[in-house]
């Protein structure tokens, strides 16, 4: 008697219609899945790039093609069962457009986002722009997307477009500052006064590394490890020291001063010793720079002179610096070369001094010591 009601739920039309759509949607599913992968483990070993760009811009448009066909099947096989789906019939032609459209913009968006962070690690500017590339192409292919979605509908976007240009123009002048710092933010990736990595000082005395070049602002990490966050219009119109550009490296002038009594000959030949030796050997140093001394200064107790070294980079000048000091401490002390304290000398004779304080303290002398009576004297006149 239980077998009756079974059977005929078995081979209910609606059941059969959805177990098979829901079956077919499964396993295109799992077939997406695997082949997928497998694609880009295939992908992955070829020495070509825009293969695995194609293949990873598939998952997701991929997807909405599967809906799309389970959406046409359900309709053919419920035509097939002559089952009443009126919504399905006014409707699946909508939702067959709406699929299409948003598998060939998601592809299309995924293919350029792709695109740009792969090729961005090749290129200073793309990697300093990526950001705000990415956001221009998904603004520009989504808004293409819904036009030609709404034409395909049958909405006329004539009206929406001239709308558009009226919106644009009050939001613009809304926006202002937001879009000034936008457009900023597109002529530094542009003209490349700085980019991401590079260690800069602003005129207001900040310094640090580039960490992000955004649609409003630039981040900056300064060396104590805190963000300096600052608008692209007040970037690109401030005056920024670029320690990266044209490259990395950079001289590293150290001020030294001698005795007026050295060999100035014996100390520049020790003076190139120490700095060849440092730059040679300090892992931040530049071995092939050809350093050299120049004597500039009769100061008022040494003989100054700057020693030029070369450091790969700015913040390493520093160290390299310490490491030369310290080597040249110690060469000067078995040398005998004096770096002399500042030495001041008072003249006393100069103007007649000594003579002026001599004449006054034997005046001083001569007087007589006053005595009580004198005192009171003076207090009552």
């Amino acid at each position: 008697m239980d077998e009756t009601p079974l059977a005929d739920a078995v081979l209910n039309p609606w059941f059969t219609v959805l177990g098979i759509t829901f079956g077919a949607l499964v396993v295109m599913l799992v077939a997406k899945r695997l082949i997928l992968g497998r694609l880009l483990r295939l992908t992955d070993r070829s020495r070509y790039q825009f293969d695995s760009l194609f293949i990873s811009a598939l998952p997701w448009p991929l997807t909405f093609l599967i809906l799309l066909f389970s959406l046409i099947l359900l309709k053919t096989l419920s035509v097939h069962y002559e089952l009443a789906l009126p919504y399905l019939a006014t409707y699946s032609g909508i939702a067959e457009y709406i699929l299409v459209i948003a598998a060939v913009v998601v592809f299309v968006d995924r293919l350029c986002a792709g695109a740009i962070t792969q090729y961005s690690e090749h290129s200073e500017a793309l990697r300093s722009s990526r950001t705000i590339l990415k956001g221009v192409s998904r603004g520009i292919i989504w808004g293409l997307g819904l036009l030609v979605l709404l034409g395909t509908l049958g909405i006329s976007i004539t009206p929406i477009i001239a709308s558009l240009g009226i919106t644009s123009l009050a939001v613009a002048l809304a926006l202002q500052p937001t879009l000034e710092n936008f457009f900023s933010g597109v002529q530094l990736v542009m003209d490349k006064p700085i980019r991401v990595g590079d260690f800069i000082e602003l005129d207001s005395g900040e310094q640090g590394f580039v960490e992000k070049i955004g649609w409003r602002s630039t981040w900056i990490r300064m060396l104590p490890n805190n963000m300096v966050i600052m608008p692209n219009s007040a970037l690109s119109q401030s005056k920024i020291i670029n320690y990266y550009y044209p490259q990395k490296e950079l001289s590293v002038p150290v001020e030294v001063g001698v005795h007026y009594d050295s060999d100035l000959d014996h100390v520049e030949r020790v003076a190139l010793e120490v700095a060849r030796e440092v730059l040679r050997t300090h892992e931040w140093g530049v071995p092939e720079y050809n350093t050299f001394v120049l004597f500039h200064t009769f100061d008022n107790s040494s003989i100054n002179f700057t020693v030029m070294l070369r450091a790969k980079e700015y913040f390493n000048r520093f160290w390299v610096k310490s490491a030369f000091m310290k080597l040249l401490h110690k060469r000067f002390a078995e040398e005998g070369i004096t770096i002399p304290y500042p030495i001041r000398a008072i003249n006393l004779d100069q103007e007649q001094v000594r003579e002026a304080f001599e004449s006054r303290n034997s005046e001083e002398k001569r007087q007589p010591p006053r005595g009580p009576e004198s005192i009171r004297t003076d207090e009552a006149s």
